[in-house]
């Protein structure tokens, strides 16, 4: 099948590659021109594991390329993709003017039906709204006799795992009441949906509802399990046990309920905010997604507290070694990192940070640039010379397994304030190290 998708970011980019993988014939356009001349040239501007071979293979075959040219983009395609972002506006809710731009853009160059396919992450409505640019800017063309549907087909990625979740969906939800449109959705997606029926076809509106409810119930198990957390180091219980306690039941289930720094990225916190506002829009009292965040938005300076608090608030002039900038591992994405508000917090209180993170080294440097107060080291080993502490905040595989007593040499302070809980505190303990972590009692 013949696709365009309009935006190469994460999401857009993603999907546009696995499409092509498994033989369809894809269009990728964006307005940034540097950013198609880069991919063009193989340079993908995003980490993900797999993603680099995969749109390098397939632009080689052909089956994937990339481009400025809107108009071109539209007459390819019988699908039009829309993966665009949605930024939070000032108020939280999601901003949906470059949606809106495409589906102008759609509307101004269409010259054939389309099936108009949202993949972006939008509000409740926002298919109609799509609809309707598409429909009055066929109006002033004079064009009205161009059939066209727009559908919704919310996406589902975790970062670090993005290209195998498009390769074995878990589900693929599309919202649309015409069965043609769905025949059309079933025969781009049938090479992901070979082994049992993956497919879930309901109402737009409600397709549309899914992610942003899918998303928002992830937050939640993350928020009240840094609840607990926070409860059970007050009670003097072990929240790891507690962990495996409850995950053991299969109700709750052991996915997202580690407790740690809380949530960032590009999505839960963008996600709840916009569906906090949505509430608000219908005079719906949210009260629930509304501690979510304020639980979520207290969890990220929990480990500067707990420095803070062992130092006597004498921070100034101390250096501290960092270990992962990421909001989680396999991805270079910082956005709403806690790390961010940790490193953010010891530059305020006079401290000086050494970093080192297997991938976002280079979005922390595009971030915040030269700093006195900021050192990014080669290696996580080089990160903690002459550091008073070790701060963790990313729970990368390498950062798993060190050497202890390499690590008590390098300290000025045999001291770890571990924010995601990677280690036993008894092993600790045995190599003479001090230990602070999340929902635990300091070993």
């Amino acid at each position: 099948m013949n696709l365009t998708v309009f935006g190469i970011g994460y999401v857009g980019l993603v999907q546009a590659a696995v499409l092509a993988e498994v033989g369809h014939q894809v269009v990728c356009v964006d307005i940034d021109a540097a950013k198609v001349e880069r991919l063009n040239q193989g340079l993908v501007p995003i980490f993900e594991p797999g993603l680099e071979n995969l749109v390098k293979e397939n632009h080689a075959a052909g089956r994937i390329k990339f481009t400025t040219d809107a108009a071109a983009a539209v007459r390819h395609g019988e699908i039009q993709m829309i993966a665009v972002g949605t930024p939070p506006g000032e108020d939280g809710s999601a901003d949906l003017k470059y949606v809106l731009a495409v589906a102008e853009t759609i509307g101004r160059e269409m010259d054939k039906p389309k099936i108009v396919v949202g993949k972006s992450t939008v509000p409740v409505g926002t298919c109609e709204k799509v609809k309707a640019r598409i429909a009055e800017t066929l109006k002033k063309r004079g064009r009205e006799d161009l059939a066209f549907d727009v559908a919704s087909n919310p996406e589902f990625l975790k970062e670090g795992s993005a290209v195998a979740d498009c390769m074995k969906p878990d589900r693929i939800i599309v919202g649309t009441d015409s069965e043609d449109t769905e025949a059309v959705m079933r025969e781009l997606y049938a090479p992901f949906n070979r082994n049992h029926e993956k497919m879930i076809v309901m109402d737009v509106r409600s397709a549309e509802f899914t992610k942003y409810a899918a998303n928002c119930m992830l937050a939640t198990k993350i928020s009240f399990m840094n609840e607990m957390a926070n409860l059970a180091e007050q009670l003097g219980a072990d929240i790891e046990e507690v962990r495996k306690g409850i995950g053991s039941d299969p109700r709750i289930g052991y996915h997202f309920i580690y407790p740690g720094l809380g949530y960032g990225g590009s999505c839960f916190p963008k996600d709840v905010r916009a569906l906090i506002k949505t509430a608000e829009g219908v005079k719906f009292d949210a009260k629930l997604l509304r501690a979510v965040e304020e639980r979520n938005n207290a969890q990220k300076s929990v480990l500067f507290d707990k420095v803070d608090r062992y130092f006597k608030g004498n921070l100034k002039g101390k250096t501290f070694a960092l270990w992962g900038l990421a909001f989680k591992p396999n991805t270079d994405d910082m956005r709403e990192a806690p790390a961010r508000v940790l490193m953010e917090a010891l530059w305020k209180a006079g401290a000086n940070v050494q970093a080192y993170d297997p991938e976002a080294m280079q979005e922390c440097q595009a971030i915040y640039g030269l700093r006195d107060d900021l050192l990014l080291c080669g290696t996580k080993e080089a990160a903690l010379r002459g550091a008073d502490a070790l701060l963790i905040a990313t729970e990368w595989k390498s950062f798993r397994a060190p050497s202890f007593d390499a690590m008590k040499d390098a300290l000025t302070t045999p001291i770890i304030f571990d924010g995601r809980n990677l280690y036993d505190p008894k092993v600790i303990a045995r190599h003479g190290i001090e230990y602070h972590s999340i929902g635990r009692m300091a070993a």
